[in-house]
């Protein structure tokens, strides 16, 4: 009898995910890529990632952008603003793309840091 996996995909996951749905704004970091700023809502969060959808084609594995979660408004102090990477990208129905973020450090200054990274002071 042959063996039968247990998992299909290896666990990546440190965290659980949440169905969360706030604004998130998102802003390419490198120089070489297009500027844009894209104001799409989450689908879910971690403490280590975000999942949204958004209409823009321009996401790529590897990409490094700037995230804003939640994102209210410019100026909100409360703004959570976050280095992270691209770590997925899946075409969806309707001219959509589902894009998967990992948060890698924070850039605020209040002390809140990504998990395994340290805010700057």
């Amino acid at each position: 009898m042959p063996e039968v996996p247990t998992e299909v995909y290896p666990a990546q996951r440190r965290s659980r995910r949440a169905k969360i749905a706030r604004p998130v704004r998102v802003r390419p970091s490198d120089p070489k890529d297009e500027h844009f700023e894209d104001l799409p809502v989450s689908v879910n969060a971690s403490k280590e990632g975000i999942y949204f959808t958004s209409r823009r084609s321009s996401y790529y594995m590897g990409m490094r952008v700037f995230v804003t979660f939640p994102f209210s408004s410019p100026h909100d102090p409360m703004n959570c603003e976050y280095v992270a990477e691209v770590v997925r990208v899946e075409e969806l129905p309707h001219t959509k793309f589902g894009v998967a973020v990992s948060l890698k450090m924070s850039m605020n200054y209040s002390g809140r840091a990504a998990p395994g990274s340290v805010a700057r002071a």
